[in-house]
């Protein structure tokens, strides 16, 4: 069980228009599955990353609820006199690994990541190291790597992680994302780097006597950091732990 998340309920006739006029992603037809996408400032900072799923008659959203209240507010102020009601659905997530049971969807991020159930009788897995996870395939998390009004989510990985459609048509931010996107390649970015010791999440991360990056979750030698990749590489350090890219330029 992820006590740690929040299922916002979105009805109302308007409700699919609303969102494809406001988030990241498309949102799935009915029974096609859980869609990851995010909410972004107009100047496409990221605010609040989220799963949809098509119900029908009413579309479930899964943040983190540390989180939620502020996405409710912000989703209220957009939707003006649109036919929308935003609320508390009171249903429980749970999440694990291997084949989904009926009732809960992949993970649309990785599949490595496991499945999704909403207000199921099934047992999750509440064993799973899911930091473990997330570190080894690069998934940023809510508050930790995707920071409100700070995170671009195409430095983040979201087009790896299935969180942008390209060619959904305007969304709040899609201008800026659409920009970078075009761009020859991210001068910064998400990476999993090597690491020797360990730092609190935060830690500056140094390329000699220059800022090179920022240290994130760690677990088992391996963690997640958000790096200039023109300064990132050779001996790097935050603060005592030692920190090496593997995917530097030789």
């Amino acid at each position: 069980m992820a006590a740690d998340r929040t299922v916002l309920r979105i009805g109302g006739a308007d409700r699919e228009h609303f969102l494809h006029g406001l988030v990241t992603n498309d949102l799935k037809p009915e029974g096609a599955g859980l869609t990851y996408a995010a909410l972004l400032t107009p100047q496409g900072k990221y605010l609040a990353d989220f799963f949809l799923l098509n119900r029908g008659e009413e579309v479930l959203l899964d943040v983190k609820s540390e989180i939620a209240p502020a996405l409710a507010q912000r989703l209220t102020m957009y939707k003006l006199r649109a036919d929308v009601v935003i609320e508390d659905s009171g249903l429980a997530v749970t999440r694990g690994l291997g084949e989904p049971p009926e009732g809960a969807w992949p993970d649309p991020r990785h599949e490595a990541l496991g499945w999704r159930g909403y207000g199921i009788e099934a047992a999750g897995d509440d064993a799973v190291d899911w930091d473990a996870l997330r570190v080894t395939h690069g998934i940023p998390e809510t508050g930790i790597e995707l920071i409100p009004n700070e995170s671009f989510i195409l430095e983040m990985g979201f087009d790896r992680l299935h969180g942008v459609d390209h060619k959904k048509g305007c969304y709040v931010g899609q201008e800026v994302t659409a920009r970078m996107k075009h761009k020859t390649e991210l001068r910064k970015g998400l990476a999993v780097v090597d690491i020797e010791g360990e730092a609190p999440v935060g830690t500056e991360i140094l390329a000699g006597d220059r800022a090179a990056g920022t240290l994130f979750t760690q677990n088992g030698g391996q963690a997640l950091a958000y790096l200039r990749f023109d300064r990132a590489g050779g001996e790097m350090t935050a603060g005592g732990a030692r920190v090496i890219w593997p995917g530097a330029a030789a």
